[in-house]
């Protein structure tokens, strides 16, 4: 009954062996067009758009209109916050955060914002004059 066992045991290594081989031979090529070891050119970053841009459709979340560069957001610091958090967005003449911001998952408001939207970047992304990476039909809303 252990005989079996130690028979197919046996064959892994040449067979893991055999798979590195064919792996090898067979020209991977790498996606950024060059070698793993190898630094890639990035093409110039497309600038951010100062200035609102509209939104494409209803309910788009709305893109950012600066750098956000070194802005930190992690589990300790959200820097935009500083700027658009209900307590501070007067007197810094920023957008205030919508009030979807400020509810928990069963809809009670908060007093700070809700943790399931704190990290900002998910939804909200700078703006940017760059073509698209892949065509598409898109088509923005009429406004209805």
């Amino acid at each position: 009954m252990k005989k079996p066992i130690l028979v197919g045991l046996a064959l892994i290594p040449p067979l893991l062996l055999g798979g590195l081989a064919l792996a090898q031979s067979a020209g991977v090529n790498s996606l950024r067009g060059v070698e793993v070891d190898e630094p890639a050119i990035v093409d110039q970053v497309h600038r951010t758009v100062e200035g609102r841009m509209q939104r494409n459709y209803r309910q788009q979340p709305p893109l950012i209109p600066h750098s956000i560069e070194q802005y930190q957001i992690d589990l300790r610091t959200n820097q935009c916050l500083s700027c658009h958090d209900w307590t501070k967005a007067g007197e810094r003449n920023a957008p205030t955060l919508s009030m979807t911001h400020y509810l928990d998952r069963e809809g009670r408001e908060l007093d700070q914002i809700a943790g399931t939207r704190y990290f900002c970047n998910q939804c909200h992304v700078p703006q940017a004059d760059a073509l698209p990476l892949v065509d598409n039909t898109f088509e923005p809303s009429s406004g209805n």
